[in-house]
């Protein structure tokens, strides 16, 4: 007869822990504002979404002023005052919706992903909405997602500057360019990093 491991609690049942460390452990309820505070900000985001797409159906219909203002929003110069929508409004438009929306998405990724990840469970497993990637998140995917998230939204930026480059000047051409190269080295080094430490946990 084998006797009971006394490193083992008797039933299965966890240990009660002691103050200090179920203080430190329930103070990750701390960040709770923080996602909430991020809900907030994705609503504007969905604010400001529907007003630019408003203004772009506007001045679609012939609408002077609804053009005006996604000309004065999107940054647009021309030498010879908008009168018509053009194409190059047009992209310049929906690049800054797409803009929106991958913001959006990094918003999501943070919240969802940051909160099962640091705050608590959320019990979504076999949920028919539950996120693919939400099924294998950790800290380090996570991580990874957001560089590459990071790396979509500064191309979009990039593109549309090119777009309007004559209402930029050279050394903010060359200055966005590099801070895209910067945040595309830094997201492979963080793969690469994160592939190294995964390799490093299988051999163990």
């Amino acid at each position: 007869m084998s006797l009971p491991d006394p490193m083992v609690p008797l039933g299965g049942a966890s240990s009660p822990m002691r103050p200090l460390p179920k203080l430190i452990f329930a103070s990750r309820w701390l960040q709770l504002p923080l996602y909430l505070g991020l809900i907030v900000a994705q609503a504007v985001y969905v604010v400001h979404f529907l007003v630019e797409l408003l203004h772009l159906v506007e001045a679609a219909f012939g609408s002077e002023k609804a053009l005006q203002a996604l000309v004065a929003s999107i940054g647009y110069k021309a030498t010879t005052p908008v009168a018509t929508l053009n194409e190059t409004v047009i992209m310049l438009v929906v690049l800054a919706l797409i803009d929106v929306v991958m913001i959006s998405n990094l918003l999501i990724m943070v919240i969802v992903g940051g909160y099962e990840t640091f705050v608590s469970r959320m019990d979504l497993r076999g949920h028919p909405d539950q996120p693919e990637w939400l099924s294998h998140v950790n800290a380090s995917v996570l991580k990874v997602k957001l560089a590459m998230s990071i790396i979509g939204i500064s191309s979009i930026h990039l593109l549309k500057t090119f777009i309007n480059a004559d209402n930029y000047t050279d050394k903010v051409l060359i200055a966005q360019t590099v801070i895209h190269i910067a945040f595309l080295l830094s997201a492979m080094a963080i793969a690469y990093t994160d592939r190294l430490m995964m390799a490093g946990t299988a051999k163990h």
